[in-house]
């Protein structure tokens, strides 16, 4: 994928990777695969939430408000003595809402891909979401976004318009798991069927994310 991961391997990624990182205590490495992992998730939730007249309009409320890219522009006051609480708070909010009843299991599906515990995948992601809401806002105000469609074609154009239609589908799938906290067999049987699904799940993921 292009687009929001190609964020990751600019300096403005590599600092939120390093802040993120002593933020929450997590090997910087590990980190890097979390958010690599998490943030086309994460964008294609928003996209899916914002298909409807009534997502957009909150979405790009959001964006115009109080996700309007300000949040970036002191990284370094932010992540100093550690990311504040109500940040954090926030960011929890925000993975709520753009996961719903999926949020728990993405997490746990994401800790056992990147091998890390779920609690620490989610204080991760608590971090990252009001920043990657910030890079979409600033985003939003450079391209003047007004519409269902202008929201619609930022979130795909941040997705990349090459993935594959493997990357589609898990994409799909990930999100589309009944939320029973067990994505990875979710995941599995849906795309793979029954049989070998570990071992088949693995390779797919391996291609999709260089694992």
């Amino acid at each position: 994928m292009s687009g929001i991961l190609d964020l990751l391997n600019s300096d403005l990624g590599k600092t939120i990777i390093s802040g993120v990182s002593d933020s929450t205590g997590t090997d910087q490495n590990k980190t890097s695969s979390v958010l690599t992992m998490a943030l086309p998730v994460l964008m294609k939730a928003m996209e899916r939430n914002a298909s409807s007249p009534e997502g957009a309009q909150g979405l790009m409320g959001a964006l115009s408000s109080k996700h309007d890219g300000s949040i970036l522009d002191n990284l370094s006051g932010l992540f100093s003595g550690g990311v504040d609480d109500n940040v954090k708070a926030d960011g929890s909010k925000i993975l709520g809402h753009i996961l719903g009843v999926k949020q728990q299991g993405v997490e746990q599906f994401i800790g056992q891909k990147s091998g890390l515990d779920t609690s620490s995948v989610a204080n991760i992601l608590k971090v990252a979401a009001p920043l990657l809401m910030g890079v979409l806002g600033k985003q939003a105000n450079q391209n003047n976004v007004s519409s269902q469609r202008d929201i619609s074609g930022l979130l795909g154009g941040s997705l990349g318009g090459s993935e594959t239609k493997n990357e589609q589908s898990f994409l799909e799938k990930i999100l589309d798991a009944d939320g029973d906290g067990s994505v990875i067999d979710d995941v599995a049987g849906m795309v793979l069927g029954e049989s070998n699904k570990k071992d088949a799940l693995g390779g797919l993921l391996g291609g999709l994310f260089g694992k």
